[in-house]
């Protein structure tokens, strides 16, 4: 196991940022096979306004974008690289989702991803969110980075 990971070295391995980063905290990591992160779920949370403003519910969607999330940590870790404006980590497949409890502003979401496979640059995992040890999202996820062109030959020509 190698060490836990702050919010700067998430920032460094994740291209995203507020509202979109959903990982605060990295408390174990297995290079090549796991991790369990934490998002902490605040009232603060930009989507809760609508989401709904009698009874505010983390989206299911965002929290398989947090294992999502996770699972780019632990790929970027395991290759032994950080994240740049060259590559984007996307999304390729979402299978078997299931979401087994509503998610609340005060909650800690307990993320944790392991790498099923990886096959043609398609990383395969296994993820599962809890709060207080119950099931709160599961999912499989499929990931690929991808290299990207630089920022000038994505300009439009003139």
């Amino acid at each position: 196991m190698t060490d836990v990971l702050d919010i700067h070295a998430i920032l460094e391995h994740l291209s995203h940022r507020y509202p979109m980063l959903l990982v605060d905290r990295v408390v174990e990591l297995e290079l090549g096979k796991r991790i369990v992160a934490i998002k902490n779920v605040t009232i603060n949370e930009p989507y809760f306004l609508g989401h709904f403003p009698h009874y505010p519910v983390m989206p299911g969607v965002l929290q398989i974008e947090a294992l999502a999330q996770a699972a780019g940590i632990l790929s970027f870790q395991t290759m032994g690289r950080t994240s740049d404006a060259r590559s984007v980590y996307y999304f390729v497949g979402i299978d078997s989702a299931r979401f087994k409890r509503p998610v609340i502003p005060g909650d800690q979401l307990r993320l944790e991803v392991e790498i099923v496979r990886i096959a043609r640059s398609i990383w395969k995992y296994a993820g599962k969110a809890t709060v207080d040890g119950q099931v709160a999202a599961e999912a499989e996820l499929m990931c690929t980075l991808r290299e990207i062109a630089p920022a000038e030959a994505a300009q439009p020509a003139q």
